[in-house]
């Protein structure tokens, strides 16, 4: 990669970030539908009676989670090429990027929880507080606005470990990773095994380390340009069955095995992200569309349960009569209202601690296309405009 050229930007990416927040969106719409008055099982009812989801909002979480494992860990190893990686360094960016938000959000869902009456057990609050919700998660403790932190909680837990773990293992990352990755699978197995139904089984469920830690496979691969792998995961039939295995969990049909299904979308996450990278994937998600949304996703996936709940609250009384088009404009206001909403809080509560942000960084990189082409615009008229880094 040629330091000189820019930022780093990977073309596309923020088009697949985008389809996992509207896809964890779209299904939480479908099953607070009876916010609104309307029937929440519009696609089925789950065996403990519960209004059944899109499954690609569980697994749009895991393609966050290997996306994330995959960015991080590149720009780690870029880091680490000129000197040993700064862990101080590292917890201050991820501090500017993710807790203005997080705590604000929190606050506002809790005050709204209390005097809302919406379903929130406040036994858990702490555990927010602390990045901790995936224990409530695990115990399955009930929030209406506050039950998606969990995957914020496990996000923030790996990276408690993962910059020192690759300053450490750096030459040899990719076996240090694999047999991290193969004990988190024994233990996976024994919690699946031994311990079905238990807290320990839940809790091995919902901390996806592992889906984590395969993007942070295939980082390593790219970074030192692995042939075969590059090679493999960019040829057009992988990227074609990738995007089958995404249409598939779509439309609630894909499902392998069950205990290793969220380890095989993490792969096919891997290989569409490998193939915007390289421009082999069959849909072109560089577009300014998809780079929008994908730029505010964070926002849209931690804010989208109290817009909803808001409009319901709102819109209740005028869509209840259940017509076709009553569901059609909760659906269209509600992701039109959360957009929204998310990029207010990008422009003025995320954007200025993001420009911080960027005074901790040693390798410099751009979170949208715009950002990217405004980091390499030329200060003065005859200054040559270089382009952002994209490939090795």
């Amino acid at each position: 990669m040629d330091k000189s050229s820019g930022p780093i930007f990977f073309p596309g990416l923020n088009g697949i970030r985008a389809i996992a927040a509207l896809a964890v969106v779209l299904s939480h719409i479908t099953v607070y539908m009876y916010r609104f008055n309307l029937n929440p099982h519009l696609i089925g009812t789950l065996p403990n009676g519960n209004p059944k989801g899109i499954d690609l909002s569980d697994f749009g979480v895991t393609i966050f989670f290997a996306l994330s494992g995959f960015l991080i860990t590149f720009l780690l190893l870029a880091e680490n090429q000129n000197q040993p990686i700064s862990v101080k360094n590292f917890y201050i960016r991820r501090i500017l990027r993710i807790w203005p938000l997080y705590y604000t959000y929190l606050i506002l869902a809790l005050v709204i929880s209390r005097i809302g009456h919406v379903p929130h057990e406040s036994i858990s609050d702490m555990f927010y507080f602390f990045f901790a919700p995936n224990v409530p998660k695990s115990f399955q403790l009930k929030s209406d606005l506050l039950g998606h932190y969990w995957s914020l909680g496990v996000e923030e837990q790996f990276y408690l470990f993962w910059p020192v773990f690759v300053r450490v293992f750096h030459k040899r990352l990719f076996w240090a990773t694999a047999v991290l990755f193969s004990a988190f699978i024994v233990l996976k197995l024994l919690a699946y095994a031994a311990f079905s139904g238990s807290v320990f089984h839940t809790a091995m469920y919902v901390n996806r380390f592992d889906c984590m830690m395969l993007g942070a496979m295939g980082a390593h691969l790219y970074f030192h340009n692995h042939t075969f792998f590059v090679r493999l995961s960019t040829h057009r039939l992988a990227q074609a069955a990738g995007w089958v295995v995404i249409a598939l969990a779509a439309t609630n049909r894909f499902h392998i095995a069950n205990i290793f299904d969220h380890e095989f979308m993490a792969v096919v996450t891997v290989v569409l992200i490998m193939g915007q990278i390289k421009g082999t994937g069959l849909l072109n998600l560089n577009t300014r569309l998809f780079d929008f949304l994908g730029k505010i996703s964070y926002g849209i996936y931690v804010i989208h349960p109290l817009v909803i709940f808001g409009l319901g609250w709102a819109m209740a009384d005028w869509v209840s009569g259940g017509a076709w088009y009553h569901y059609v404009l909760v659906y269209g206001v509600s992701v039109g209202a959360t957009v929204g909403v998310a990029h207010l809080s990008y422009q003025y509560m995320e954007k200025p601690f993001l420009k911080i942000k960027t005074r901790f960084a040693r390798v410099k990189s751009a979170g949208s296309q715009e950002e990217a082409v405004m980091a390499t615009t030329p200060d003065s008229p005859g200054q040559e405009q270089r382009k952002p880094s994209t490939v090795l």
